[in-house]
């Protein structure tokens, strides 16, 4: 993974995606105003729905030249 850059924001409109050829799920979603997918084969793809509407740390990064969660961490308040 290339680029990877640190965003703070709030995690919205999550939506499905077909799931990899080994069948784990793949979303997109949206923060910071970008649209942001997870990785193929990657545990973000069971986890993201846990973070819909909250604040999050994100870092992301281009993966052939797609933009790509790398990790995620929710912000306590």
């Amino acid at each position: 993974m290339k680029n990877i850059t640190r965003h703070t924001g709030i995690i919205s409109d999550i939506k499905r995606l077909p799931s990899s050829y080994l069948g784990n799920p793949r979303y997109s979603f949206m923060i910071d105003g970008y649209r942001v997918t997870t990785g193929i084969d990657s545990m973000h793809g069971y986890s993201i729905t846990n973070y819909e509407d909250k604040q999050v740390n994100a870092t992301i990064g281009t993966h052939y030249n797609k933009l790509t969660l790398d990790s995620i961490k929710e912000l306590t308040v």
